[in-house]
């Protein structure tokens, strides 16, 4: 495929907008439709960014035969359903982390994937972040091995608003949600599955009726293992931060950015076109469309880390 790759965007929230910073980067690549709830903040974002046609209706955009593509920015609870709906209508699909909010669900993507013979791939953007494709470089290159990760996933968000302090319509979730970037991440690093997992977690909100507080345990084949802890109640420093203690090194991941153990910067500059981990996820996704080939963190890859993600449900439900 040479021609222009025509894309849909559906959700209009803080990481859509992300997603068209990256997109204005890259070549051959337009974005012809966008999709959201709110009618008149869609009609804004799109006027920002060029968009034509604008629609509050998913199904709206897949009618378009323009369009080679969709990627998903839209509520946990319907990227499922909506991944499979746009392979349905014979469009390529990205669909934002998590790829389901059940494992059910994510099979189920899986299997419409490889009947339609489309790309299909989920926003697991740590694969992507150039301070985390370093470690990998450096893991494939024979280089580091790693003994232990230590990750930090902390937010505040004792009411329901998102990144851009707006009120959100739908409850974003610590394990379905924010575990599966440093779950998948870490059996990546370590090219080994994961064998041993566990969790807890603290009390129940009464509005929000998810748990604010958790902490899992993983253990991969290779040995290595790791501690992610996540909150919602944290007031500052927010964000995920990595330790990764290894054989040879230190390192400390901070999304696109890396320090040694010694917290001086190491430069990730050249790692990549753009040191935008969002924009590399995409660059990925259509290339993947031009190559007829599966991409990173394809919907096929990424499934084992759902399969731990049940296993962790199973338990705290216990």
């Amino acid at each position: 495929m040479t021609k222009t790759i025509r894309v849909a965007l559906a959700g209009a929230g803080a990481f859509g907008i992300k997603h068209l910073d990256g997109i204005k980067n890259i070549e051959g690549v337009e974005v012809v439709s966008l999709v959201s709830r709110d009618l008149e903040k869609t009609r804004e974002v799109a006027a920002k960014y060029g968009i034509a046609h604008v629609s509050t209706e998913l199904s709206d955009s897949l009618a378009l035969p323009e369009v080679d593509a969709v990627i998903l920015c839209t509520p946990t609870q319907m990227h499922a359903d909506q991944a499979m709906d746009c392979m349905r209508a014979g469009k390529h699909v990205q669909v934002e982390i998590p790829l389901a909010d059940s494992l059910a669900g994510a099979e189920a993507v899986v299997a419409m994937q490889k009947l339609s013979g489309l790309v299909a791939m989920c926003g697991h953007t740590r694969r992507f972040n150039p301070s985390h494709q370093f470690v990998h470089q450096q893991i494939t290159a024979g280089k580091f091995n790693i003994q232990q990760m230590d990750v930090q996933t902390y937010f505040f968000r004792r009411s329901n608003m998102n990144a851009l302090g707006q009120a959100r319509s739908w409850t974003d979730h610590l394990l379905w949600h924010h575990a599966a970037h440093t779950v998948d991440l870490f059996a990546w690093q370590c090219g080994s599955p994961i064998v041993k997992a566990n969790a807890v977690q603290g009390p129940i909100h009464p509005t929000l009726g998810i748990a604010m507080d958790m902490s899992i345990q993983l253990k991969a084949a290779s040995g290595a293992i790791c501690t992610l802890s996540l909150s919602f109640n944290n007031d500052g420093p927010l964000g995920t931060f990595f330790r990764y203690i290894g054989d040879s090194a230190t390192y400390l991941a901070r999304y696109d950015d890396l320090f040694n153990g010694k917290d001086e910067k190491i430069d990730v500059s050249q790692v990549a076109v753009s040191m935008n981990g969002i924009e590399l996820q995409d660059r990925e996704f259509f290339a993947a469309i031009r190559e007829g080939r599966e991409p990173n963190s394809s919907v096929a890859q990424v499934l084992p880390c759902y399969q731990v993600l049940h296993e962790l449900e199973r338990q705290l439900g216990e």
